[in-house]
């Protein structure tokens, strides 16, 4: 693969993040790569106070939206496929999510795991099963889907 810094277990720091992901600030949900194979990949999103939705979610206590979590699940999932070679370039548009869970606060300060898992690829389509978690603790799983396409290239 030829995305930029990566390691031998498929890790990307935020340049090699940002060759792969259409997303930029403030919808960026995913800071870095710690592994990735064909199959699995697992990163991390550093929550602080500084990101915009605390603006109104909530000002007394913020909370980082449960929607966004899932979000990231989504782009952890698009860079799990469009990091590779015959994707470049495309983009992953999100199709529906199944199963989805809510387990746990996430607040400023907390470092999520995101895991995911593809369980099924046919024509584009994709399937992956994801899961947050801050300190080993469940905060958001689901089923999620989306379509790889080259709109991106347009």
């Amino acid at each position: 693969m030829n995305e930029g810094p990566v390691s031998d277990s498929g890790s990307l720091d935020i340049q090699g993040v940002l060759k792969i992901a259409p997303h930029r600030y403030p919808f960026l949900m995913v800071d870095r790569v710690l592994e990735r194979s064909d199959t699995k990949a697992v990163g991390i999103k550093n929550v602080t106070y500084n990101e915009p939705c605390f603006t109104g979610h909530f000002p007394e206590r913020p909370i980082f939206p449960g929607v966004l979590m899932l979000e990231a699940l989504a782009q952890m999932g698009g860079l799990l496929v469009l990091g590779r070679d015959e994707n470049m370039g495309k983009l992953a548009l999100f199709t529906g999510a199944d199963e989805v869970k809510w387990r746990r606060t996430v607040v400023p300060g907390d470092q999520v795991k995101l895991s995911v898992e593809l369980l099924k690829e046919k024509r584009g389509l994709c399937v992956v099963k994801g899961e947050a978690s801050v300190d080993g603790d469940l905060a958001c799983a689901a089923t999620v889907k989306f379509m790889v396409t080259d709109e991106r290239a347009k």
